[in-house]
């Protein structure tokens, strides 16, 4: 157990280090890490959705997916497993996305906001416990979705083998890179524009602290909807442990670095629609339960060769582009409403009839 700890203490320490350095970078404030966000912006980068300020293969995505094949194979850890429902696993990781845009953020991003001051993280924490706490209900009923089977080395080599590929056209296509001109009227990721990581020696900086979080995570098995459902079923805290340090790094490192701004108001990147950000992360803490993750875990988990992580990972980039064409990013808009509420009512149904009999 000791061990334990210190493996999640240091993933603590670690992700919150970078977060700070992320945002010191270019990265807009109380977004240095979010992989709902940076998801969809490699959605916008494949011309999957057209907001023009979203669109930017990020190298974080695919340095911690990578960081964590690396430690899965070392650790010996690597299995090629899957078959498990994988279009509820799709489902499930489009929908916890598509609650993630309402809110405007991940759970990671959600602790990070909290770290900045921003109140309005509080209300999507209270409903991202809500949404676990029924997926808790569902998971005592004998949820499973089907059994994961033994699958050939070559299908959990497929998602590692299309992020090499994104890395290699950032690096070498100029036209790939952020704001770059394969799209008309490109205008950068909000609060990037020109910053050093926007430019060459950025990307290969990112990408390598994706792969010093995803190696992190990997050996920690760092998750919050994983830690909160513990703390729920068993009585552990050992996984919350690791985001509490997360919130301590960040908000000891904004009031160092003055940037610590606590109010709901003038908040960056976020809105005061109460309900829509409990709702929306009542959607993520639910979806992420039933996925046996959060989307940081489901990057790490495909890393360890599960095809049922890397479908959940290619429905949550799908979600990502769904949510901004149809513009259900706008939570008090009434599409951004309905699909929130529409996720509810089908995460729910997969919950119900997944269950044991």
């Amino acid at each position: 157990m000791r061990k334990e700890l210190i493996w999640i203490l240091m993933a603590g320490l670690i992700v919150g280090i970078a977060d700070l350095v992320l945002v010191f970078l270019g990265n807009p404030s109380n977004m240095g890490f979010c992989i709902a966000c940076f998801e969809r912006d490699i959605a916008g980068a494949i011309g999957l959705h057209h907001p023009w300020k979203q669109a930017w293969i990020r190298p974080e995505i695919i340095g911690i997916l990578l960081g964590a094949f690396i430690a899965a194979l070392f650790s010996k850890e690597f299995r090629a497993r899957g078959g498990a429902s994988p279009v509820s696993h799709f489902l499930l990781g489009m929908f916890v996305v598509i609650g993630a845009m309402a809110f405007l953020g991940c759970p990671l991003r959600m602790i990070i906001r909290l770290g900045g001051g921003d109140l309005n993280a509080v209300v999507a924490l209270v409903g991202f416990i809500v949404g676990i706490a029924v997926g808790v209900v569902w998971l005592k009923q004998g949820f499973m979705m089907g059994r994961t089977q033994k699958q050939g080395q070559s299908e959990s080599y497929v998602l590692p083998a299309m992020l090499i590929g994104l890395l290699v056209l950032v690096i070498f296509l100029p036209v790939f890179k952020e704001g770059g001109p394969i799209f008309v009227g490109a205008q950068g990721h909000p609060g990037c524009e020109g910053t050093p990581i926007s430019q060459g020696i950025g990307i290969l900086f990112t990408l390598g602290i994706g792969l010093v979080v995803g190696i992190i995570a990997q050996r920690s098995r760092l998750c919050l909807a994983g830690g909160i459902r513990d703390l729920m079923l068993i009585r552990s805290g050992l996984l919350v442990s690791g985001f509490i340090t997360i919130l301590a790094v960040v908000l000891i490192g904004n009031l160092i670095l003055g940037k610590f701004n606590p109010g709901f108001e003038n908040q960056p990147i976020a809105h005061t629609a109460h309900l829509w950000n409990f709702m929306g992360m009542a959607l993520v803490g639910l979806g992420s339960t039933l996925l046996g993750g959060c989307p940081l875990r489901q990057l790490v988990l495909a890393g360890n060769g599960n095809t049922d992580s890397g479908l959940s990972v290619l429905g949550m980039v799908s979600g990502a582009a769904i949510a901004h064409n149809f513009g259900l990013v706008k939570a008090a808009s009434i599409y951004g409403k309905g699909a929130v509420i529409l996720g509810l009512v089908l995460v729910m149904v997969i919950g119900f009839v997944n269950r044991e009999k």
